[in-house]
């Protein structure tokens, strides 16, 4: 299972939406961080083991794609950290983790 890189508002607007309908997973991914590079193997990690079908997942660049990582904080209400996981099931958060606890171990247990 793979996810989608989102880099409009557009195209965050349309998942967000879709969330009403399928449970959405987003990870915030900082490409300058070590942390984030961390946390970005574990989430690849879990998409590449037995990740839950049901729910949709998109990764935002947060330098490449400040206002989308923005406009996601403003609408969840979920301060902006990166590296972030932020789970959204009918356009309202049910979990967020960040840095060291974005975890496969952690995202299987909410996930599955």
């Amino acid at each position: 299972m793979s996810y989608k890189e989102i880099t409009s508002i557009e195209e965050w607007n349309k998942v967000y939406e879709n969330s009403s309908e399928r449970p959405l997973v987003v990870f915030k991914h900082s490409t300058t961080c070590p942390v984030s590079a961390n946390a970005h193997q574990e989430f690849s990690n879990y998409l590449n083991g037995t990740p839950n079908q049901n729910v949709e997942y998109v990764l935002v660049k947060v330098i490449e794609s400040r206002p989308v990582s923005n406009q996601i904080a403003e609408d969840t209400s979920v301060k902006h950290e990166s590296p972030q996981i932020i789970y959204i099931d009918k356009k309202a958060k049910v979990w967020t983790a960040s840095h060291w606890s974005v975890t496969k171990a952690h995202i299987s247990a909410v996930l599955d």
